[in-house]
C-alpha cells in the first residue's frame, strides 16, 4: 500500500496522530508504527514501512532530501533504520526500496 499522506497513515494503518504531530511523519516513531500496521492489516508475518523526504522539494532543516526511515516489524519486534540517501528523487526511492529488501532478507535469515 502507498499511504503518501498523514491522513493515510492515520486512517489506513493505524499510525496514532499524536506520533505523526510529535515527531513529523518523517520518524523513527511513525515509520515502526507504519511498519507495525500494515502488518497486522494485512494479515502478515512482516511488515514495512518506508517514510522519507525524496526530493527535491520538502527539506527543512532538521530533515534534509535523502533522509529515510524504514522499519520491518515481525513477531514481537520492529527494527528501524535511519538513511541519508544522496542522490536525485528516484536515486532515493531506489535506495530506499533496496535497503528495505535488505532488511527483510535479514529479517528472514534473523540476522538482524
Amino acid at each position: 500500500m502507498v499511504v503518501y499522506s498523514n491522513k493515510a497513515k492515520v486512517d489506513v494503518l493505524g499510525v496514532p496522530e499524536k506520533l505523526i504531530l510529535k515527531h513529523g511523519a518523517v520518524s523513527s516513531p511513525v515509520v515502526k508504527a507504519m511498519a507495525e500496521g500494515i502488518k497486522t492489516k494485512a494479515l502478515a508475518d512482516i511488515g514495512v514501512g518506508i517514510t522519507g523526504i525524496a526530493g527535491p522539494t520538502g527539506a527543512t532543516p532538521g530533515k534534509p532530501v535523502g533522509l529515510v526511515y524504514i522499519a520491518v516489524a515481525d513477531t514481537g519486534r520492529a527494527r528501524v533504520k535511519k538513511c541519508r540517501f544522496r542522490g536525485s528523487r528516484i536515486d532515493v526511492k531506489n535506495f530506499s526500496a533496496n535497503t528495505a529488501l535488505n532488511m527483510i532478507r535479514l529479517t528472514l535469515l534473523h540476522a538482524l
